[in-house]
């Protein structure tokens, strides 16, 4: 049933995408983004184009994925392309029509040269960028079913980590070790690198976890997520290594609150703007304004870094199904640094978490 559930998504999506094109008088669309290719067709080997007309969908790869295509591949007619994409192209075997889109936004020169070139003199080539956001913003059950459960994954993993900091560890051991918990538990991998800072290098917002040893008195960031049946997770929790300064609790709190505003404060209508504006200003109010230096949040999907950007430049109004994180944070260099981040789904009535990992101030 999940497989078949997957394929009704993969068909309905297609149509979505051929309303768009139509509407834009495209008779082609190359596909070459990787993530979008999977949300379209269900395939998740490394090499893959796809061309959609408006009559049929072809999914492009080599021959080392040939039984993958064919085990994971329903809504698209898969070509081993030997001579690879371009060459393929060009044979002259795919009515391309007049107009044909190519998605510019992840795609290289060279390559959009090429198959620019292949086609030149027979169809009109227009790039396209974030062509398909609107449509992968919105999540449907199948997509909150998985991303439910690489949440669920992730929050396993942090229970188990947790007990296992001491001075006697470093933040390589517990990153190698969430790493190792996620694929354990039954993920396909981690969504990014994990983050694990102690110390002044929590005030880093994206440190790389070093050879340091915890030290007792620490505030520690740990910044973790992984892909589950393509979807991803992502959450952050900011943890003590037994008792921390009143500073540092006064931060967290801050911190904390924050984050709640920003569950509490999402509504379907509002822009991203004004969301990362409401808790942006809170912060400020308590004089850290300076030390939040990036946006409250963004969309998870395929991708850990989707839209829509929950910034001071993000555009979109929130609606129904869309998913992204809360994630305000302070960040006093040389000091110690706070995050707090959950991923939320927007509803009718406002958004809610899907982690359920206590956000009070753990003392290890």
């Amino acid at each position: 049933m999940g497989s078949e559930q997957s394929t009704l998504h993969q068909k309905e999506a297609l149509r979505m995408v051929l309303r768009k094109m139509m509407s834009q008088a495209l008779d082609a669309m190359i596909v070459t983004d990787l993530a979008v290719i999977r949300w379209l067709t269900g395939f998740s080997g490394s090499n893959a184009r796809v061309l959609i007309t408006r009559d049929k969908c072809w999914l492009f790869t080599d021959f080392r994925y040939k039984e993958q295509a064919a085990g994971e591949v329903s809504v698209a007619e898969t070509v081993i392309a030997a001579d690879g994409f371009a060459a393929e192209l060009g044979s002259g075997r795919y009515p391309l029509g007049e107009l044909v889109a190519l998605q510019s936004d992840h795609v290289t020169w060279h390559e959009a040269t090429h198959l620019i070139e292949q086609i030149l003199g027979k169809q009109r080539v227009i790039p396209v960028d974030s062509f398909f956001d609107e449509f992968r913003m919105l999540k449907n059950e199948i997509e909150l079913a998985k991303m439910r459960r690489a949440v669920e994954i992730s929050e396993l993993v942090l229970e188990r980590v947790l007990p296992l900091i001491s001075p006697s560890v470093t933040e390589l051991d517990i990153a190698a070790e969430i790493s190792y918990q996620h694929k354990k538990l039954g993920a396909e991998k981690d969504s990014f690198d994990p983050i694990v800072a102690a110390g002044a290098r929590s005030a880093m917002p994206h440190a790389t976890p070093t050879k340091a040893r915890f030290r007792s008195g620490e505030l520690i960031v740990i910044d973790i997520g992984c892909i589950y049946e393509g979807y991803a997770s992502d959450q952050t929790r900011t943890v003590a290594l037994g008792p921390v300064s009143r500073e540092a609790r006064e931060v967290y709190r801050i911190v904390q609150e924050a984050q709640a505003l920003g569950v509490a404060s999402a509504r379907c209508g509002m822009t991203a703007r004004e969301l990362d504006d409401e808790v942006r200003r809170f912060i400020a109010g308590h004089g850290y304004g300076d030390e939040f230096g990036h946006g409250l949040g963004h969309g998870v999907g395929l991708q850990v870094h989707e839209e829509p950007r929950i910034s001071p430049k993000g555009e979109h109004t929130l609606q129904e199904n869309m998913l992204f994180t809360i994630e305000p944070g302070i960040y006093l260099p040389g000091k110690f640094g706070v995050r707090i981040e959950d991923t939320v789904v927007m509803g009718l009535n406002g958004a809610t978490s899907l982690q359920r990992f206590s956000k009070e101030l753990i003392e290890l």
